[in-house]
């Protein structure tokens, strides 16, 4: 294989590999930043005595699909275990927080 051979595959690919890694790295930034604002409100919430529902409903949503996409790629069923606990426990989460707000729950 010439190098023109070569460049020309390299152009035809859809994927770019130094997209992949900018996308890569900004997730991992994401998930850092995302984990910090977690705990953060988490604990203020315990100290100020206010429930934690929605906090806990965004995080088991972002690990559901977290898990969902990695499923879709590995095929792993533990992952799509997660997807399901996750998500159910995300739609758990919102229902407590969407009752406390109207009045209904504690």
């Amino acid at each position: 294989m010439n190098k023109e051979e070569i460049l020309k595959k390299s152009r035809d690919q859809k994927e770019d590999e130094g997209t992949i890694y900018a996308d890569n790295n900004g997730r991992r930034y994401g998930v850092i930043a995302f984990s910090s604002i977690f705990i953060i409100i988490t604990f203020f919430n315990l100290f100020t005595k206010q429930n934690n529902f929605i906090p806990y409903c965004m995080f088991f949503a972002y690990m559901s699909a977290e898990a969902y996409g990695k499923y879709r790629t590995t095929k792993a069923k533990a992952l799509m275990a997660t997807t399901v606990l996750a998500s159910f426990a995300s739609v758990a989460f919102l229902i407590c927080y969407i009752l406390v707000v109207l009045g209904v729950g504690a």
